[in-house]
């Protein structure tokens, strides 16, 4: 990697591991929640279970982010960030302002 295209990711890489931090965090409040013991009674245990349901929902989703993030950090480090890692095309720098973590462009991703 150049020292231009370093200076140009710096920023990129700063910002995905600010969501890293993020996302560790609530991850860490989500399976806190989940491993919260249940109440005694009926009512609030089916409750509690629908919240769980939840709660293991966004635990799935934020996981999902975390590899994604984590794999897209990888790839600025091994120089193919901005890769389709499908067909090895560029992905769109418009793509990639939005979605810093995208592996593939825009025709393989669809």
């Amino acid at each position: 990697m150049t020292n231009m295209q370093k200076e140009l990711l710096d920023p990129v890489r700063v910002s995905l591991e600010q969501r890293l931090t993020e996302l560790r965090s609530r991850l860490g409040r989500v399976e806190d929640a989940l491993s919260s013991p249940h109440s005694k009674g009926f009512a609030d245990q089916a409750t509690e279970r629908e919240q769980d349901e939840a709660l293991a929902g966004q635990e799935q989703v934020f996981e999902r982010e975390l590899s994604q993030i984590t794999a897209a950090i990888a790839r600025i480090d091994d120089g193919t960030y901005g890769e389709c890692a499908n067909c090895g095309d560029e992905i769109s720098p418009q793509r990639l302002a939005v979605q810093p973590e995208a592996p593939l462009c825009m025709a393989c991703a669809s």
